[in-house]
């Protein structure tokens, strides 16, 4: 199913007002729950592709049986890029897409697994943490290379991982998914555990070094973003 997004009433037009609405919203980010176990019920994956020129957004959101990893429901949504880039603020650009993508499934969500960071973030409030606070739903950010954070040496074997460190502070871990492939780099969303969080990734992760939520969000709308622009004419 694909939806046409509009971008929300009231939405941050310009970096202060956003700064403003992360900081409103960081300390709404709850930690304290462990979130499901891997393997069991729904997991989805979402991912945005752009159009920069035409200034065009297209989300997907691909929702799997965590046991077998088979494709439960798929979803997209397309609309304007809702945010200039502005870098630690990206979630403005994508999250009225990504609400419209799983505002269109049937299926429930589960975890959600996104393309990006959590708590891994310069303020401590990335794609993850947002989406999650405003859907409710227990997210994890999962990254394919570090935003501003170091870590120490990752362990050659499957599994294998390190503390991504602000300071004295754990904000997430680069975990090893293939045996001498470069890690991800794991963070808390929303309503899960880092533990839990690596373990849920390790378990997406049984052939390639990206999870499978993630690469099958990433083809869903590329081509979503293929297929809506490929008549774009100026002005539409």
């Amino acid at each position: 199913m694909r939806t046409i997004t509009g971008i929300p009433e009231g939405w941050p037009e310009d970096e202060a007002a956003a700064l403003a609405v992360q900081d409103a919203l960081r300390g709404r980010v709850v930690r304290d729950e462990t979130g499901p176990a891997p393997g069991t019920g729904t997991v989805t994956g979402i991912d945005v592709a752009y159009d920069d020129e035409r200034g065009v957004v297209a989300a997907a959101a691909v929702v799997l049986d965590a046991a077998t990893l088979d494709v439960v429901e798929e979803a997209t949504a397309v609309g304007r890029v809702a945010f200039p880039y502005v870098p630690g603020l990206l979630a403005f650009r994508e999250i009225p897409a990504v609400l419209g993508a799983l505002e269109a499934l049937d299926a429930a969500p589960g975890l959600v697994v996104c393309d990006g960071y959590g708590l891994a973030h310069p303020r401590r409030f990335g794609l993850a943490s947002h989406l999650g606070v405003l859907t409710g739903l227990p997210t994890v950010g999962v990254a394919k290379k570090p935003f501003v954070f170091a870590h120490g040496e990752v362990g050659p074997e499957r599994g294998a991982a390190a503390a991504l460190l602000d300071g004295a502070d754990e904000v997430g871990r680069a975990l090893r998914t293939r045996a001498g492939v470069k890690p991800v780099y794991v963070s808390v969303g929303h309503r899960v555990t880092l533990d839990n969080a690596c373990a849920h990734v390790l378990a997406l992760t049984p052939q390639f070094r990206i999870p499978e939520t993630t690469r099958r969000a990433d083809r869903l709308c590329r081509d979503a973003l293929l297929d809506v622009t490929a008549g774009w004419r100026p002005g539409t």
